[in-house]
């Protein structure tokens, strides 16, 4: 039976759901309570995070990227739950203009879809009474989202709280918990979002204080009883593995991968091995693909450039088996790779990409290619949904065009992915194979 679950949701990033977030599965993880957490949109930092506040693998969904048959599916994961807690991306109805497979990407949809409750936490500096006119004209957005409740965040004290409390219920909108501010409990951040759990070594003492913090401050019973039956049941992904056994890079430099790909990959019978290119590891020799995921190899520039058994494995891979690789698992696989001081590192040369970061630019947003050359998995003209998101700028790419792509308003962008032999890389990752 699939649990009934809430959206952990607010009006705009930074306004401290993710804190509540980790609190609350902390505060039900101590209490015995089992909660299956979820992530809205594109993001690999928020579910390692979940995962460790809670002891359960997080998924992420997305409407834009998952027709409703793989978000059913990525769902009936929960089975044995006794309560969902899914965190939104952005504010709550923030997406993509043009619809994708499913909908606009917003946290919304999902709510929508799912049956969820919305739990909106506000961040109340500032205002008063004020507050409740932004909780009001979320609970009215669209009549197919329900507004559970509201947790004031950054209360600066009991006659604050009042205050916020007596607007709230002058509009009827109920207070599942007041947050007073709180230094202790914030996560660290890095470029590209917050910091990896397993890179935070203060993360324990974080999640113990968080989950204390919120069940002393948010009412956990009500949240329980408040909670929405999940409408939204399934069960399969359709996920395609690229290879019967897969070698996968795996460490510090190259951690960002979706857990529904992996268990997807499982799923349809495919075994995966791991290696670490930070460790100087070749990938496996039995295997039939090697997959380089995203992560942060701009950090680690001068040490996989010196790891000669990484690269010199990876090459001699490549020359009978695909490589495929993804962000930084690209860039990886390119001639070269400058980093933030304009240091030229060497990597494995399987592609003549060269990228950079001595000039940040932002790259930013979902992508819908249309390959017109296989890779891993997928046959020339098959088509995919993903995202791209890193600060890397593309200085050489002398080699074939892997895909034609297009943002969420059908406009092409120019970093295409390139194949050369066996190797093959994107910039964007994958989320779904797309109809």
């Amino acid at each position: 039976m699939i649990p009934p679950g809430l959206l952990i949701s607010a009006p705009a990033s930074g306004t401290g759901k993710t804190t509540l977030m980790l609190g609350l599965l902390a505060a039900f993880k101590a209490r015995g309570t089992r909660v299956q957490p979820f992530k809205c949109g594109p993001d690999y930092i928020d579910p390692g995070l979940h995962r460790a506040a809670s002891g359960q693998f997080s998924v992420n969904l997305d409407t834009w990227a998952m027709g409703r048959e793989m978000l059913a599916g990525l769902i009936a994961g929960a089975q044995g739950a006794e309560l969902i807690l899914a965190e939104g991306s952005m504010g709550l109805f923030d997406g993509v203009v043009k619809s994708g497979a499913c909908g606009t990407g917003a946290s919304a949809h999902v709510a929508a879809l799912t049956g969820w409750p919305v739990v909106l936490v506000l961040d109340c500096s500032g205002q008063a009474q004020s507050a409740a006119a932004v909780a009001l004209g979320f609970a009215s957005m669209r009549a197919d989202v329900r507004l559970a409740g509201v947790v004031l965040n950054k209360v600066a004290s009991p006659r604050h709280e009042a205050m916020l409390r007596a607007g709230m219920a002058e509009v009827g909108i109920e207070v599942l918990g007041a947050l007073p501010r709180q230094k202790d409990v914030e996560m660290p951040a890095r470029h590209l979002g917050l910091v990896q759990a397993e890179d935070q070594g203060d993360l324990a003492r974080i999640l113990h204080a968080a989950g204390d913090f919120v069940a002393e401050h948010v009412d956990l019973d009500r949240l329980l009883a408040v909670a929405g039956d999940t409408r939204l049941v399934g069960a399969t992904t359709g996920i395609t593995p690229p290879g019967q056994r897969i070698a996968l890079a795996r460490d510090a430099a190259f951690s960002f991968v979706y857990p529904h790909q992996l268990d997807g990959w499982r799923a349809a019978g495919a075994e995966i091995t791991l290696f670490s290119p930070l460790n100087d590891e070749a990938p496996d020799p039995g295997a039939d693909i090697c997959w380089l995921p995203g992560g942060y190899p701009e950090l680690h520039a001068e040490k996989l450039a010196a790891a000669d058994t990484f690269r010199t494995g990876l090459r001699d891979f490549a020359q009978t088996r695909p490589v495929h690789g993804e962000c930084g698992g690209y860039m990886a696989m390119g001639a070269a790779l400058i980093d933030k001081e304009g240091t030229r590192h060497e990597m494995a040369g399987l592609l003549g990409l060269v990228t950079s970061y001595a000039k940040r630019k932002m790259h930013l947003g979902y992508r819908l290619a249309t390959f017109a050359e296989p890779m891993p998995g997928l046959a020339a003209g098959a088509r995919a949904r993903g995202h791209e998101f890193h600060y890397s700028t593309i200085l050489e790419q002398p080699d074939t065009a892997l895909a034609h792509v297009v943002d969420a308003n059908g406009d092409a962008v120019p970093e295409t992915g390139s194949r050369r032999a066996n190797a093959t890389g994107t910039f964007f990752h994958m989320i779904a194979e797309a109809a």
